[in-house]
């Protein structure tokens, strides 16, 4: 479940990504902020996918990608809620419903990484000492 919640995300940051870039879609969001996060989209797309793939993704990445996803989640009801960008009415919709999908991957992610505790402790558990 981690590794297809994780390639999902992925997938989807990457469309996201190259939708901003190429299309850029007239959503209330200034045209740099949307190259800026278009292309963090696009990178962070493609970072994430690459984790999916690896035969045990490191705990303490999926971590920081599960908070990161939390976080931008959050930003995205602030931005649509306290209009810090003039978005049109298709804005607010967009970046609820993307704010909404990033939430759902870190749920996601979090449960996988929860059930995979059991096979994969790399990063979490301390290392033993010997008593020689």
């Amino acid at each position: 479940m981690l590794k297809f919640a994780l390639k999902l995300d992925g997938v989807a940051s990457l469309a996201l990504g190259l939708l901003t870039l190429l299309i850029r879609p007239d959503v209330g969001i200034p045209v740099g902020w949307q190259i800026g996060l278009g292309s963090f989209c696009v990178v962070y797309g493609l970072g994430v996918f690459f984790l999916g793939t690896r035969a045990v993704p490191d705990r303490r990445i999926v971590l920081l990608v599960i908070i990161g996803n939390a976080v931008w989640a959050l930003d995205s009801i602030l931005v649509a809620g306290l209009k810090w960008f003039p978005l049109t009415g298709l804005g607010v919709a967009l970046v609820l419903a993307q704010g909404l999908a990033v939430l759902g991957f870190a749920v996601l992610q979090a449960i996988g990484l929860r059930s995979a505790g059991s096979v994969n402790d790399r990063g979490t558990r301390p290392r033993s000492q010997s008593l020689a």
